[in-house]
């Protein structure tokens, strides 16, 4: 549930009474603000109206298309691997670490084949994705690596923010689940000038200039060329004005994630569940989703289960119904459940709880008790 205050609706009437609704001074104000939450220091922020926007971007940019192949872990949602698909090359769907839910490098190492072009590690649930195992794996078959960091926002690996990295790119979402939100909404970060120019002109149409220079400069600007069949990606400023606000509050949001996660690691340790994964010591896990896991000795399936949640008027999810299960993946790539003994069995189990940063110690007491009374 977005978690959205007078600040955020105050920054947002402001940009509509500016009488500037598209991508402006917002927009840019809000890239930079962006790459200096991150560390600054080189990176460049590309601000567009989704993480799905962003991640297509981020691999036209380096020249992805026909007879590439891109590997994709199955537990994720059906954009990390659709983007591919926009541009004619072939997500290759890879099994997952049983712990974690996040990319098995281990099976990847066997998808691995002279047209792979690069991977897309995805950081499940705001548990990061080891950044120094991603590079090494990238640099063993000299692969391209965008992350998918729709969940992470700020979650780190080795000490550092995911986004601030050496990756290609690595794409945040805004969405209104995620852990801050402009409604619809993302962010392509890189460290490559060229990967960021790219993406600034195709998310516009392939227009080779600024639409707010253009009406906002005092000379002649009106001449403009359109140098590449481009997209309508951009974000506009209401948006981003809520975004800075957001962003201005992420760290906040992940504490009171962080809490509400361990009162319920707590309230299930002794029940027949597996508690989720983590971060390693002295990293950060931004808790955007609590996903606990069904043990064999529960006394009822996880589908029942979450039909009993609903009748005590609690909402679970499941996240993700892996891509392979899905049919235009599973025929795709001819795929079966054997393909994928780990993702295949976890998914059977899986329920993610409600875990939102504006959530009320009474919402998560009902949580807990809801889940013990299921389950004890």
């Amino acid at each position: 549930m977005p978690d959205i205050g007078e600040e955020e609706v105050q920054a947002a009437t402001r940009a509509l009474r500016s009488g500037w609704l598209t991508t402006g001074n917002q927009a840019a104000t809000f890239e930079r603000e962006f790459a200096e939450f991150l560390g600054g220091d080189g990176l460049q922020a590309v601000a567009v109206n989704s993480a799905t926007a962003g991640l297509h971007l981020a691999l036209e940019a380096a020249g992805v298309g026909p007879g590439d192949e891109v590997i994709v872990p199955t537990w994720t949602f059906t954009a990390t691997a659709e983007v591919v698909r926009y541009l004619g090359a072939t997500p290759i769907l890879v099994d997952v670490d049983r712990e974690t839910l996040c990319i098995d490098y281990t099976v990847a190492e066997q998808a691995v084949s002279r047209k792979t072009r690069a991977v897309m590690p995805v950081h499940f649930a705001g548990l990061a994705v080891d950044t120094k195992e991603t590079a090494a794996f990238a640099a063993a078959h000299d692969l391209l690596t965008v992350e998918d960091a729709a969940h992470i926002l700020p979650g780190t690996s080795h000490g550092e923010l995911i986004g601030s990295g050496n990756s290609l790119a690595s794409v945040f979402s805004f969405y209104a689940t995620k852990t801050i939100t402009t409604g619809e909404g993302g962010m392509l970060v890189t460290r490559y000038e060229e990967i960021a120019d790219r993406a600034r002109t195709m998310r516009l149409h392939g227009i080779n200039k600024d639409v707010f220079d253009r009406y906002t400069s005092s000379s002649a600007s009106w001449f403009y060329e359109v140098v590449a069949p481009g997209y309508k990606y951009n974000l506009p400023d209401p948006a981003a004005a809520i975004g800075r606000v957001q962003l201005g509050r992420a760290w906040a949001f992940q504490d009171a994630r962080e809490s509400i996660a361990k009162r319920y690691d707590s309230a299930f340790a002794d029940l027949p569940v597996q508690l989720p994964a983590h971060a390693p010591g002295g990293d950060v896990h931004s808790w955007h989703l609590y996903v606990l896991r069904l043990g064999a000795d529960a006394n009822i399936g996880r589908n029942e289960f979450i039909g009993q949640m609903a009748e005590r008027g609690v909402r679970c999810s499941v996240h993700f119904i892996p891509l392979h299960i899905h049919p235009y993946w599973r025929d795709l790539g001819s795929h079966v459940n054997s393909d994928f003994p780990v993702a295949s069995a976890e998914f059977e189990r899986a329920v993610s709880l409600p875990a939102f940063s504006s959530m009320t110690d009474a919402q998560v007491d009902h949580v807990i008790s809801s889940v013990s009374d299921i389950l004890s």
